[in-house]
């Protein structure tokens, strides 16, 4: 007979004793449960529990309490006098009038500071136009800048033959040849009349004819050159704007120009370290508080609000130091930002507009609609009018300019260069012609050189360059980037968080499809990361662009957002479009890719981009923004430019044959000086701006505080 057995050994030899294996129930992912203590919490919640909001609350509330306690002084006053008191009207909104409640300008104390690569507007918000700085310092060194590189532009070394077709190289030979052809054929389809050999009798005219030497007697204009001390001891360590750039080449001490920006960004190429590039360019600013607005005694700033104008593609490492320095060095009481689409708009009075800002050595285009940009719509190109001039210098070199040793590191010829592209510089084709011209080469300890030459086509192809930028020389542009500056990333992911629009990212795909000297194929070691990384990115929507396959790629669409926390990749290049975004269309390349290409695509297909982004499936906001298409800028002056463009909008968008309308500013403003103009009225609202930071704000907060205080999406 068996013996009874245990439930237990049961279980165990049947197989029915459960086991634990470590594996899960299933393999979708569990959701832990609410803490129910925090559920409820309303931690940052209401306005009182943010700073930034807690202090305009307080401000506007004193301000209240103050104005309340004058109109019962008055009250009184008024029934001590026997004059009946009349109420202020409550309904008056206060930014209308410029007068503080102390009856004292506000714009008189507040600076405004535009930046750019070859030059710096400052100056109060009551001034009628600002100060022109050239953005340069100049430096003790052993060598000069032309000392230090080859000459530009970069020539190439001839054969025996010594044919001009080798002096920058077949490509550029090629594009030049085809871009003549190209205007020859307009030109004849235009009605004008073509001579078939006007290239051969410039090239002759300028290759018989030599210099003509001009006494310092008989030449009756003087170069004012920068005069240095005899005793090179007594020299000074640093030269600040146009002295800078009249120092002669063989002044003694020798000194070297540096630039700090380049580009729309900081120049890290002709810098070592981080720190030296930040202090020559706040050294600028501040040299120009003190002579141009006379502020020279540093204990006056803190009295002094200041508005920087920024890109509309801004980096956001560049635009919390400019914050630091302005509180922290400079002293200043408050301190706001704009960006400078909307500067633009505020300075024409538009409500909406294109606006196309046709800078020194970028070209930004964002569309505006209420003082807001469309962040789908920013564009930001690295070329502008320093590729017009050494393009259009190139060109009459090829074309056996007699002044062959034209060199655009020597501050002379720089000087010289850009005085010539002003002056010839065209986008009509009405008067050309083969002419002759006269100009004249002043160096300092250098008699006066004459030089009488001809020119014929080159004026108006130079230009033509921002229809065809592939002629711009684009190998030198993203050198050394990222070397010293860090880029911002994200707090928690520390993913790179600069602005990136999907505008920007069709750029990018359209450069590397189209334009291979676009592409740079060395890649730089990035700079070490900032220890505090800033706030969150701007998010992109994804979007289909209407426009012709040619002019946006083919179709692609714009990479939806991710919220990957993947560690932030190697940086060597332009803003990175895979910030925050990534994409599974196989027709867009790829991240890696996009870190070493520069923004570069046809002016008038960047537009079309632009506003493609900016309306949408808005047929009316498209109607507007074509409608209302405006350049600023100093390349913007080029004559008949903005019909050129609006002739080349209208054959890439023909459905659109009234409504594109490209315009230049209106009350007869400088396009140069607009953009500073609309941050002086910016900066001129009165003090219920809330954008501005304070020095409490910022020694509690840092940097986090402009994700409170800008008037966009930080």
């Amino acid at each position: 007979m068996v013996g009874k057995k245990s439930g237990r050994a049961l279980l165990r030899e049947e197989g029915l004793q459960r086991t634990d294996n470590n594996m899960e129930f299933s393999t979708w992912p569990q959701v832990n449960m609410i803490n129910q203590k925090n559920y409820y919490t309303e931690f940052l919640k209401r306005d009182d529990q943010v700073l930034a909001l807690r202090l305009q609350h307080d401000e506007r509330l004193d301000r209240r309490k103050k104005a309340a306690v004058d109109i019962d002084r008055a009250r009184a006053q008024g029934a001590a006098d026997g004059v009946p008191f009349v109420e202020p009207d409550p309904e008056l909104d206060e930014d209308d009038a410029m007068d503080d409640i102390d009856s004292e300008n506000f714009g008189s104390k507040t600076i405004i500071f535009h930046p750019g690569s070859a030059n710096l507007r400052v100056g109060l918000a009551t001034d009628a136009i600002p100060k022109t700085v050239p953005m340069v310092i100049a430096r003790k060194s052993q060598h000069t800048e032309s000392e230090l590189s080859e000459p530009l532009p970069k020539r190439q070394k001839l054969s025996k033959e010594g044919a001009t077709e080798e002096l920058f190289g077949e490509d550029f030979a090629t594009q030049y040849n085809t871009m003549a052809t190209d205007f020859r054929t307009f030109r004849r389809s235009n009605k004008r009349r073509v001579l078939p050999n006007s290239r051969e009798l410039v090239q002759k005219w300028n290759t018989a004819v030599p210099a003509d030497i001009i006494s310092e007697h008989n030449d009756r204009v003087h170069v004012e050159w920068t005069e240095l001390p005899a005793d090179r001891k007594q020299a000074p360590e640093y030269i600040v704007g146009d002295a800078a750039l009249r120092i002669p080449e063989r002044s003694s001490p020798k000194y070297r120009l540096y630039w700090p920006m380049r580009y729309g960004w900081l120049n890290e190429e002709d810098y070592t370290t981080r720190n030296m590039v930040i202090r020559d360019f706040f050294l600028i600013l501040e040299e120009s508080i003190k002579t141009e607005l006379g502020l020279r005694n540093r204990r006056e700033w803190s009295q002094y609000s200041a508005v920087f104008v920024i890109p509309d593609l801004y980096e956001k490492v560049f635009v919390a130091e400019m914050l630091r320095q302005a509180i922290v060095e400079f002293g200043f009481q408050r301190v706001c930002f704009i960006q400078e689409s909307v500067a633009a708009t505020f300075g024409a009075g538009y409500g909406i507009s294109c606006v196309v800002d046709m800078g020194h050595m970028k070209t930004g285009i964002a569309c505006v609609e209420d003082g807001m940009v469309i962040e789908e719509s920013r564009i930001n190109l690295k070329y502008g009018g320093a590729d017009v001039t050494d393009t259009f210098v190139r060109m009459m070199l090829f074309d056996k300019f007699n002044y062959q040793e034209l060199n655009l590191l020597r501050r002379h010829d720089m000087l010289l260069a850009k005085e010539l592209r002003e002056t010839y510089g065209t986008m009509s084709d009405e008067n050309i012609s083969v002419q002759q011209h006269t100009m004249y080469v002043r160096a300092h300890g250098e008699q006066t050189r004459k030089y009488d030459f001809k020119l014929y086509d080159e004026g108006m192809l130079a230009p033509l360059g921002y229809f065809r930028p592939a002629i711009f020389d684009h190998t030198d542009k993203l050198n050394a980037r990222r070397k010293l500056i860090p880029r911002s990333t994200d707090l928690y992911d520390g993913r790179p968080n600069d602005p990136m629009s999907p505008a920007q990212l069709a750029v990018l795909d359209y450069a590397i499809k189209n334009i291979p000297s676009a592409v740079t194929a060395t890649p730089v070691k990035p700079a070490r990361p900032l220890p505090t990384p800033m706030s969150i990115s701007t998010p992109s929507k994804a979007r289909l662009l209407g426009l012709p396959p040619h002019m946006n790629g083919n179709g692609d669409t714009t990479p939806a957002s991710s919220v990957a926390g993947s560690p932030p990749p190697e940086d060597m290049g332009t803003p990175q479009p895979g910030d925050a975004t990534e994409s599974s269309d196989p027709t867009l390349p790829d991240t890696d890719a996009l870190d070493l290409v520069v923004p570069i695509m046809p002016l008038h297909s960047a537009i079309l981009t632009s506003i493609e982004h900016a309306s949408g499936l808005d047929e009316r906001r498209r109607r507007d923004l074509l409608g209302s298409i405006m350049l600023i800028g100093g390349m913007s002056k080029t004559p008949a430019f903005h019909t050129y463009l609006e002739a080349q909008l209208r054959a890439a968008m023909p459905q659109y044959p009234k409504e594109i309308l490209v315009a230049r500013p209106p009350k007869e403003l400088d396009p140069e000086i607009l953009v500073w103009k609309g941050g002086s009225v910016f900066g001129g609202l009165r003090v219920t701006n809330d954008s501005w930071i304070g020095g409490v704000e910022w020694d509690r907060l840092g940097g986090r505080i402009l994700n409170y205080k800008v008037l966009w999406h930080w």
